[in-house]
Order: structure tokens, then sequence, then C-alpha cells
């Protein structure tokens, strides 16, 4: 049960957020949507907002919720957020209501293999 409820969790930002608020798909709405920064924002905004509320809710599920995503070990899932906040400041979204959320990720960041992986500490990172 408890890795399903990780893949699920890892699935509600690889499967349902992320495709949607990725570069070519913001760059669609721009060019074929006639989405101008404002909207794309909502766009971006609609569907964090939609994905962390449903990640704290399986959270608030959890019989003992840890410091991870689910338990106190990171699994897939928190894999998935990190790079999910980073995303969500870089384009300026709102997010201080998750606090739950935003503990995670700073847990996760404590750790060396986060801090390393962050989409930030990449060769390609602007």
């Amino acid at each position: 049960i408890a890795r399903g409820k990780v893949r699920a969790m890892a699935a509600i930002i690889g499967c349902d957020t992320h495709p949607l608020n990725n570069m070519r798909v913001l760059k669609y709405l721009e060019t074929e949507g006639n989405f101008g920064d404002k909207d794309k924002k909502a766009w971006i905004t609609t569907w964090t907002h939609a994905a962390f509320e449903a990640l704290e809710g399986l959270i608030e599920s959890q019989e003992t919720p840890g410091r991870f995503l689910w338990g106190d070990t990171p699994t897939l899932a928190d894999c998935y957020l990190v790079p999910q906040i980073y995303s969500a400041e870089r384009f300026g979204v709102n997010i201080d209501k998750f606090n739950r959320l935003l503990s995670i990720n700073d847990a996760c960041m404590k750790l060396n293999a986060f801090q390393r992986a962050h989409p930030s500490a990449q060769i390609d990172a602007q």
C-alpha cells in the first residue's frame, strides 16, 4: 500500500502537473493560444495548486506523517516534489499556503543528494 501511495504522489506531479507546465506547453500557449505572461502565470498556478492540494491531502491521510512525503525516508515522490517547488518559485507562483510541502522540500534540501540533483545545480541552469 505504501509503495502505491508513493507512486500516486509521484504521478500527481509527473503525469498531471509537470507536463502541463513544461516549457514546450508554455511556449505553445504563448504562440498558438495568445497567452500573455498573466495568462501563463494563471495556468501554472492552477495546475501547481491542484497538485499541491492533492499531495497535502495524501499527506494528511497518513496515520503518522513523517518528514518527507511518505514517512521519514525520502522516496521517489520527494524526487518529483523538489523540482516542482523550484518551478513554482521560478514562475512566481505563491505557494506559501502549502506549509507541509515547503517543510518537506526543506528536509530534502538538507540532503546532499537533493542538493546535487537540484535544478539550479545543473549544468544548463540559467
